[in-house]
């Protein structure tokens, strides 16, 4: 692993405190509706610096970018937010439900060596989706307009021992919080600042040599690297400089709190798409059977799917019928021909097979003329329905469409992602979904 550093940290009530009204979700999970209704809570919402521009899939007017900085400056200068005087590490936990459970999710907050995606003597940072253009043409107009991070990357390492994981507990059982918060949806947010050498000394110790998977932050983790790389073509960039650092929540893949939720695929705006025009051109590449009728039962139809035939399973929901049906590859490893360079962790991944082989070579050619297919991706069996009713807007068909097909996928295996990322492979985008998310807000990593 790159080497662990502690970091003067902005925060709001210098670090202690409720701060439920000053944090937000993630930027890229808010549209405009919950940006002004965070703001309307606290007109000192994070939100407002770390979200200038709605949607950020793509760079949006300068002003917005540079309103933000103002924003940010004007609450460092009135005390709003302060930066530490001492470096800190921060063990985060957060309280959730998944699935009827109670867990909780423990990490640390630390700033990593900000260097290139790959393999290295020592750890490395490693990829496992594919990144665009256009999220981080935004997330660097913001960070140049900041001169700060605003948000932690998501990583993962091994932690095969559990040290880590131990001695974040050992912090958290030791005394109260020093910062919580809770937004109103079921998620509490609670922050231990440490800031004892001893500590960080034995942290730093025990993710010596671990490989750190980014789960959340792929956009906003290339950003810190062509920060960094700007830097050095305008000139000499010390070796302490911060924006040789990144901000991570780093969580332990032995964490007892550690979930992964599906992402479920819904296609649209295919021009000859009927479920029974489906399974026919399917045939010698897909096969597909009638299941029960209830779409609240397609986990469990799955699995018993997936064990009877030994392979990929999959749900199949058409929007106009009501139907469901289950669905698993012709063929073994169908993807092996198309992509004979690929790993077989790849090929094998639910959603490589949904992407290749279920859109580009039956949807596409056989029920949209070679168009491209208009998507959404749903974390719940709840989400999807509402699609088809028109009232899930956060999942909505991106380029329109009505939903005609949905593709109900389980969670990726947490090992497919380690593999895929050490062989130095990219999943399909919306691969994984590691609920919940992080907050933004509670911690800001300065790069000036």
């Amino acid at each position: 692993m790159p080497a662990v550093h502690p970091l003067r940290a902005v925060q709001y009530h210098q670090g202690n405190g409720d701060v439920s009204k000053l944090i937000a979700p993630p930027y890229d999970v808010l549209d405009l509706a919950a940006k002004d209704a965070l703001l309307k809570a606290d007109t000192h919402n994070i939100v407002g610096i770390d979200l200038p521009h709605v949607p950020a899939k793509e760079l949006g007017p300068k002003d917005a970018y540079e309103n933000a900085g103002k924003s940010y400056r004007a609450m460092l200068e009135s005390g709003i937010l302060s930066q530490r005087d001492t470096p800190a590490i921060f063990a985060y936990r957060q309280t959730y439900t998944f699935e009827g459970e109670s867990l909780q999710r423990c990490g640390m907050v630390a700033t990593l060596d900000t260097v290139p995606f790959g393999n290295r003597d020592g750890g490395g940072i490693l990829a496992h989706e594919q990144t665009f253009g256009g999220p981080k043409e935004d997330r660097m107009a913001l960070m140049k307009a900041l001169e700060c991070q605003s948000s932690p990357i998501f990583g993962l390492h091994h932690d095969e021992n559990g040290s880590a994981v131990k001695l974040i507990h050992e912090v958290m059982n030791s005394r109260d919080p020093d910062m919580k918060a809770e937004m109103g949806d079921g998620i509490t947010h609670e922050v231990w600042t440490i800031d004892d050498d001893a500590t960080i000394a034995r942290y730093r110790s025990a993710l010596d040599g671990e490989d750190v998977f980014v789960a959340d932050g792929h956009h906003r983790y290339n950003t810190a690297i062509n920060y960094l790389t700007e830097l050095e073509a305008n000139g000499d960039v010390p070796a302490d400089h911060p924006a040789r650092r990144t901000m991570f929540v780093l969580v332990s893949m032995s964490d007892p709190g550690l979930a992964i939720g599906p992402t479920h695929r819904v296609l649209g705006g295919m021009e000859h798409y009927e479920i029974e025009k489906f399974i026919e051109v399917a045939q010698g590449l897909l096969n597909v059977e009638p299941i029960d009728n209830d779409p609240q039962t397609f986990g469990s139809q799955i699995d018993t799917l997936a064990e009877r035939e030994g392979t990929n399973a999959f749900g199949i929901y058409d929007y106009a019928t009501g139907l469901c049906f289950g669905a698993w590859p012709a063929v073994s490893d169908p993807l092996e021909i198309q992509f004979p360079k690929q790993s077989k962790a790849w090929r094998n991944l639910d959603v490589a097979i949904i992407q290749h082989m279920i859109v580009e070579e039956i949807c596409r050619p056989e029920l949209n003329n070679g168009d491209p297919i208009n998507w959404a991706f749903p974390h719940s069996i709840d989400e999807v329905l509402a699609i088809g009713k028109g009232e899930e807007t956060g999942s909505s068909i991106a380029g329109g469409g009505k939903p005609q097909l949905a593709i109900i996928v389980r969670p990726t295996p947490l090992e497919a992602v380690r593999d895929i990322s050490r062989a130095g492979e990219l999943m399909p985008q919306k691969s994984t979904f590691f609920y919940p998310k992080l907050a933004t807000g509670l911690w800001l990593n300065p790069l000036g």
